[in-house]
């Protein structure tokens, strides 16, 4: 069934003793705001976790294919394309866009978040309808560095320069505690252009819920999401201003607590919506 509502969301989510998302070109530091202090996370992350989970879930399912994974050879994807039936019988001038049509029935990372497929033999561009903000945490958070040391060397030549002690040292880097705040739009116009169903926004939902707990690795320390809520506009042209509907959601830390460590160190409110037409959706919170 085609979207017929606008929405936005709030997702809230935390780590503990972990990186959310490092950055390369800083030693894979956690992504910081220069200027603030506070932590970023970036929204291709969690697009990543997304796709990993509908892969994970959906891998049998012949239209919800991943477009974006992990080896993947896009060009090939693409190429792909034109070389089914209903591609191939179309007039020149026609084959790009019967090409991405086949794509976004097929792929659902594409018809999601959108993708560039002119790279090959052209598939055309697609403007996902669901967008992600960076995430941000609430406090500034603090990188913690630590030195770690394996028993162990890869080659011989690292063993005869240790004389006999393969102990070896290395860096990690965690953030002790943080509480991230993310924005996202769902525009049913666009939806209705790639192909995105009632059915795909409920799986996306169901991704977001449970993604970090199939996204575990020794790194990323302890990850949750803390809360998801979303504003269903009654039409697709939406009912009021995105931006006067998210701030209804307000998370700060309590004014007893120097230093959160928890979620329960944050208290969360909601103000009331004085606009018909548009309903807000709890369908997470962990300070209820």
């Amino acid at each position: 069934m085609s979207l017929e509502n606008r929405y936005e969301f709030v997702f809230l989510f935390d780590v503990k003793d972990g990186n959310p998302n490092g950055d390369p070109d800083a030693g894979n530091l956690p992504r910081v705001d220069a200027e603030t202090g506070m932590g970023l996370v970036t929204d291709v992350c969690l697009k990543r976790k997304v796709r990993n989970f509908v892969e994970l879930t959906q891998g049998d399912n012949p239209e919800r294919k991943i477009f974006v994974k992990e080896k993947a050879v896009l060009n090939n994807l693409i190429d792909e394309s034109h070389e089914q039936e209903e591609v191939k019988t179309k007039e020149k001038g026609e084959k790009t866009e019967a090409a991405r049509q086949w794509m976004c029935k097929n792929y659902y990372d594409i018809r999601t978040f959108g993708a560039v497929m002119s790279t090959g033999k052209n598939a055309g561009q697609v403007r996902g309808p669901i967008q992600l903000t960076f995430s941000r945490s609430i406090d500034p958070i603090v990188a913690s560095e630590h030195s770690i040391t394996r028993m162990a060397v890869t080659t011989e030549k690292e063993a005869e320069a240790q004389s006999g002690d393969n102990r070896t040292m290395g860096r990690k880097f965690t953030v002790p505690y943080g509480l991230y705040r993310c924005h996202g739009f769902v525009s049913a116009h666009l939806a209705n252009q790639t192909g995105f169903s009632d059915d795909d926004l409920e799986l996306f939902w169901t991704a977001m819920m449970n993604m970090f707990d199939h996204d575990r690795s020794a790194a990323r320390g302890e990850m949750n999401p803390r809360g998801l809520f979303v504003f269903k506009h009654a039409s697709a042209l939406g009912n009021a201003p995105a931006g006067e509907l998210l701030k209804k959601i307000d998370v700060k830390l309590k004014e007893t607590v120097e230093v959160a460590r928890s979620p329960d160190d944050y208290e969360l409110t909601m103000e009331a919506i004085n606009v018909g037409g548009v309903e807000l959706i709890q369908m997470h919170n962990y300070w209820q």
